[in-house]
């Protein structure tokens, strides 16, 4: 009995360190935090690791890769009892391989930190503050947003600037096994709510925006369910805003007292009325020839510039851009490549009114296989495949298609036949291992970006795909002879063909001419204005110039624009697109041409009436006439003598319906003028 009993208690001791061990082993690993996966679009591309360092401190490994850019980020951070930065620091490089290195840290009741060239310094507050940096892991949207769950009122003060609070938005279940997920989302910090998931204990389930997916190999089979949830949240806030902000006259609208540009003749027009009746204008005229009909609505423009609205004619639509387009006048826009179900969800909202943005042409992107594609589910290594992709586009309402950088040259021909048999255009990157005039020979109506102009003069760089399609242009520009019979020989091919030209100068402009971890020189004025992660966003999109190049890079962006110039005195069709952030860089688009020497008026026709020419709805949009849809912007200046009135919006009337761009900007977050 008492050697049988002292087994049992062996035995029974044990049973007990071994069940200690494991729930300790269970312990650790709830609060280890879970490596997760980098995907753009659902294609996996990097990895986020998180550890745990000595004395608390917090590490993670970021990096991904994406057509060879892409982030590398190593951070440390170590936080207080309220979850508040103590220390944060970080080294690597940004999306454009720029070297990256961030410090903060507070000590002695003063809070310091410093970014490359930018440094500050402030007293640290009694009640707090958290530190936001400009370059950190998505983990760390993750640590503000528990620091404001223990934060009175759940609102934060910002270091550099700004204030964050935290909105919920539900729950979405998750699969048997797995711990129910809670979506929070961050305000103040972006121009809308930033999502972060959480489970019960507060750890960090997924970060996912338009673009990332940021979460733990387990949980991707349940991504469409937190996306779907995140879409609903997003939809309930821009509908509340559309119902606030969008001005619907109940009777007619009437705009009395306007000068008026007509990109038809590029004439102004003084003392003018605009009679709209629903969404169509009915009767332009003379202020004393046209009386305000019974139940008008009157819009005095007190001698202001009316003009048609504008376009932008290279976008990829996601979060605010609809909102920031008709901010700056723009109500007529083309999405060149997008998460297809989403931006043809996205524009029936336009459409319905329950999202504000202006009027979207779709082009679908088809692009090819391999390492370097960009990230797309419309990938293609076959004719077959090709032609089905053609097909889908066409019965879904799209009116182009857009070749990209990976499609083997031999299926350009095979696209662009198909495709303009089923009436649509057909434009795109000049694809790898091919030139601009081949391109334009099999079947490309336009192309997009500047650079591949000049690299059809580049023969050495074969594979477009790499940065060489930057690094190398700015090289190539200054050996580029604009009076050289093979330059001229090549823009009359362009004329002969009507190939039109997307020049997307305003991106080329960051790139060339900007600096790493600031804004790109035309948007610094509004970044300022900006929420914090958004005017930090706008930062870093230089590519660094190889050694020995960098007096290139100097000369690189007025060698694009005497080449732009030279290109639209041959009369080769230029439609003005950004593919950045929408609206204010539409704005720096159209300022740089004329910089470039193309007359203001002249620019005004480029961005109203000629896409609408190029792109088929000419007999609704570009002009204010009878019978037109009322899209229009009033300015307030003149931009026929300083382009840059162009940023001082009044009003932007879309439809007939009235937005006023003081209030849109309030509504994002914008600081006021």
């Amino acid at each position: 009995m008492r050697r049988s009993g002292h087994f049992a208690l062996v035995m029974l001791g044990w049973l007990l360190a071994g069940l200690l061990a494991g729930l300790l082993a269970m312990s650790a690993a709830a609060a280890a935090p879970a490596d997760a996966v980098v995907q753009i679009h659902g294609q996996p591309a990097g990895q986020q690791q998180l550890r745990a360092g000595p004395d608390g401190e917090q590490q993670a490994e970021f990096r991904y890769q994406d057509r060879g850019r892409g982030e590398q980020l190593s951070a440390r951070w170590r936080l207080d009892a309220r979850g508040l930065p103590v220390t944060y620091d970080v080294s690597g490089h940004d999306y454009w391989l720029a070297p990256v290195a961030e410090r903060f840290e507070r000590s002695g009741g003063q809070a310091r930190w410093q970014d490359g060239a930018a440094a500050g310094e402030t007293e640290w507050p009694a009640a707090g503050a958290f530190y936001l940096p400009a370059h950190a892991p998505p983990e760390f949207k993750a640590v503000l947003v528990r620091a404001l769950l223990k934060a009175p009122g759940q609102r934060l003060r910002l270091l550099p600037a700004g204030e964050a609070w935290l909105e919920q938005a539900g729950g979405a279940g998750a699969p048997a096994g797995l711990p129910r997920l809670q979506l929070h989302r961050i305000g103040g910090i972006e121009f809308m709510p930033v999502p972060v998931w959480l489970d019960a204990q507060g750890r960090t389930a997924a970060v996912v925006d338009d673009w990332f997916e940021v979460l733990p190999a387990a949980l991707r089979p349940q991504l469409a369910r937190l996306q779907a949830a995140q879409r609903r949240a997003d939809e309930r806030w821009h509908a509340a805003l559309a119902q606030r902000l969008a001005h619907r006259p109940r009777g007619p609208l009437l705009i009395r007292h306007a000068r008026l540009f007509d990109p038809r003749d590029l004439g102004v027009r003084e003392g003018q009325s605009v009679l709209v009746q629903g969404e169509r204008i009915v009767r332009v005229d003379d202020d004393a020839r046209l009386e305000a009909p019974p139940g008008a609505e009157v819009i005095d423009a007190a001698d202001r510039f009316l003009m048609p609205g504008l376009w932008d004619v290279h976008q990829h639509f996601s979060g605010v851009d609809g909102i920031l387009d008709l901010i700056a006048g723009v109500t007529s826009a083309r999405d060149l490549a997008n998460d297809n179900q989403a931006l043809m969800a996205r524009v029936r909202r336009f459409d319905a009114g329950t999202e504000i943005g202006p009027r979207v042409l779709m082009a679908g992107i088809i692009e090819g296989t391999g390492p370097l594609a960009g990230p797309t589910d419309v990938k293609v290594a076959t004719p077959a495949a090709a032609l089905k992709a053609v097909d889908w586009y066409a019965a879904h309402g799209y009116r182009q298609v857009k070749i990209y950088s990976s499609l083997p040259p031999p299926l350009v021909r095979v696209v662009a036949d198909r495709a303009h048999a089923l009436g649509l255009r057909v434009s795109g990157h000049v694809p790898a291992f091919m030139r601009a005039q081949q391109f334009i020979e099999d079947g490309a109506d336009e192309i997009q970006h500047l650079n591949f102009i000049v690299l059809n003069f580049a023969p050495e760089v074969a594979d477009t795909r790499s940065r060489d399609r930057y690094t190398r242009v700015a090289e190539k520009l200054q050996a580029l002879r604009l009076d050289d019979p093979v330059f001229t020989d090549f823009v009359a091919l362009l004329r002969r063909r009507h190939t039109v030209l997307d020049p997307t100068l305003s991106l080329l402009e960051g790139l060339y001419a900007g600096e790493p971890g600031l804004p790109a020189p035309g948007l610094r004025e509004i970044a300022a204005r900006l929420p914090p992660n958004a005017r930090r966003q706008l930062a870093g999109s230089a590519v660094l110039p190889p050694v020995g190049q960098e007096d290139s890079y100097r000369q690189a962006l007025p060698a694009l624009q005497r080449l732009l110039k030279a290109l639209h005195d041959a009369g080769v069709p230029l439609m003005p697109g950004t593919d950045a952030l929408a609206g204010y860089s539409l704005q720096r688009e159209l300022a740089l041409y004329v910089q470039a020497g193309i007359a203001p008026a002249e620019v005004l026709r480029l961005a109203t009436l000629l896409p609408a020419q190029v792109l088929g709805v000419a007999h609704e949009r570009g002009v204010i006439a009878p019978g037109r849809l009322a899209d229009m912007v009033l300015i307030d200046g003149d931009p026929l003598a300083d382009i840059d009135a162009i940023k001082r919006v009044y009003r932007t009337v879309k439809g007939g319906v009235v937005y006023d761009p003081a209030a849109l900007e309030q509504a994002l977050g914008l600081l006021p003028r």
